[in-house]
Parts: structure tokens; sequence; C-alpha cells
């Protein structure tokens, strides 16, 4: 008796792609707006978003007490990877506030994680006039959280127009809010339809954010590239399987040419070898007369 194997059709990548690319359009769009609009004047803290750290150092003899703060003024602070997670803010935060208690010859200790700002909490944007600026401010829950003598928690930023980016200051910590000061030409406002200010350092090295742009522009190529190649085989064996009950090698879309691409490729580099290396004449060096 003859069996006949069932043949395993080729699935169209096409479905997969746009899957891929999909994806990557609707992961983009979720990203928060940092685009600010008060009284017609438009503010861009584009230039200023991810995750940013400031810290201040107080002696307290013995030891000393470092305040570390991290934020972001456009989105959720991420968990960090090498810390424990009870010593992190919990998700949600936009800024978070450590206490490490160093001594000498000792580790440094946790003593407190507070959350300032939460995506959950309101926000308020003050501009202001004199020196020109915003001022953001991010409320927080109550700290300790299971505490009849817990203070709300909030988180001010104090965002000054200049030409350059300085470095972001810790201006204090009293009362449960925190204080930020940060000069950047995210400060300045400006009309619908007017470009947003630009750094100056930025201006000044055009050549290297030309070189960053392109980078850049390699790298979304090549992740479009990988997700759409896993989403064509991942997607190709599944319809394969579940269309056909194809098992082991069947599994694969289009596995016919894909068995042919390492001779395909053998051939082009053979090709290309036997083009660049110099051609000898067989006649020993005689010429025929």
């Amino acid at each position: 008796m003859v069996s006949r194997r069932r043949q395993v059709q080729p699935f169209s990548p096409v479905s997969a792609i746009f899957l891929a690319l999909s994806v990557l359009v609707l992961s983009a769009g979720a990203q928060d707006d940092c685009s600010i609009d008060r009284n017609g004047v438009k503010y861009d803290l584009t230039a200023l978003k991810g995750e940013h750290t400031v810290s201040r150092t107080r002696d307290t003899p013995p030891s000393k007490m470092v305040d570390s703060v991290r934020f972001d003024l456009c989105g959720e602070l991420q968990q960090q990877k090498d810390v424990a997670e009870a010593d992190q803010c919990p998700s949600g935060t936009r800024a978070c506030l450590t206490k490490i208690n160093q001594r000498e010859g000792q580790p440094d200790r946790i003593v407190a994680v507070i959350p300032l700002a939460q995506t959950s909490g309101n926000r308020e944007i003050s501009p202001l006039s004199s020196p020109e600026g915003l001022s953001i401010t991010f409320d927080g829950p109550s700290y300790p959280p299971s505490s009849d003598n817990s203070i709300p928690q909030s988180f001010n930023l104090t965002l000054l127009c200049s030409k350059e980016t300085s470095d972001i200051t810790f201006t204090s910590y009293e009362a449960g809010q925190l204080k930020l000061s940060w000069s950047a030409p995210a400060g300045c406002g400006h009309e619908a339809g007017e470009e947003p200010p630009k750094d100056e350092e930025g201006e000044k090295k055009p050549a290297e954010s030309g070189e960053t742009r392109m980078g850049s522009g390699i790298g979304w190529f090549f992740l479009v590239l990988l997700l759409a190649l896993a989403a064509y085989f991942g997607l190709g064996a599944y319809y394969n399987y579940s269309t056909y009950g194809a098992t082991g090698s069947d599994l694969i879309p289009h596995r016919d040419f894909w068995r042919e691409v390492p001779y395909m490729l053998r051939d082009v580099v053979s090709h290309l070898c036997s083009a660049v290396r110099p051609r000898h004449s067989s006649r020993g060096g005689y010429i025929a007369v």
C-alpha cells in the first residue's frame, strides 16, 4: 500500500509582516505626550523625557544620608532589575525618593523608599513669568501608608527657560514635597506654528546628531526585519501545524526555498570570487603565432 504524504502549503508572510509593523506603530503611539499647552503657549518636553536621577548628601554623624530621586516627566519609572522589589517604588510611580544611610566600613543601608508622584495622581502646571519657565507638580500618595501620621507626598520641578540644558539641582525636601530646579530650552514657550527652541549645544554638533539619527534608523530597520521574520516563521509554523498537522521540518514555511538558500549563497560567493580572482593563461606564457 502506497501512502501519499500531504503536501504542506506555503504560508504567506504578508500578514505576519503587517502584524509586526502594526505592533511597532502601536507601541510608538502609546508613548506619553510631553506637549503642554497653556493659554496658547506651547511647551515641548520631549527632549527631557526618560529617567533622570539626582541626589544630595547630608552629614548625619557618625554616618551620611544620601537622598536620591528618580523621575520621568513623561512616563512611569521602569523597575530596576538589580534592586530588590522591596527597595523600589511600586509600579505606576513617576518620581521615587530613596534614602540611603552610609557609614564607613559598613554596607549601604536603604532606610526609606518614598513614592513622590504617581501616574494616577494629579498634575498641576503653572507658567512662570519672571524668570520664564514652568512649575510642574505631581501629587503622590501619603507616606508612611499605614500610619496615622502619614504625610501626603508631591514632586515639584521648576523648569526654567535657558538656551542650554543645565544639571538638575536638588532644592529641598520638606513637609512631603520634593523640589528640583532645572534649566533647559524645553522651559521656553513658543506660539502655535513656531518651532520649539533647541539646545545650542546640539546645534554646535550637527555631524554627531546626524550620525545618531542614522544609527537610530538602522536600528529600527533591523528591529522591524527581526520582528517580521519571527512573526513569519512563528505564524507559518502554527498555520502548517493547525491546518495540515505538520511536524518537524515540515513546520517551516517555504521549506524548499530555505533548503536552497545555502546553495544559492555558495553560488553567489563562488561567482564573486571568480570575478575578483585574476585569470591566468593556460599556455604557459607562450603566445600563439
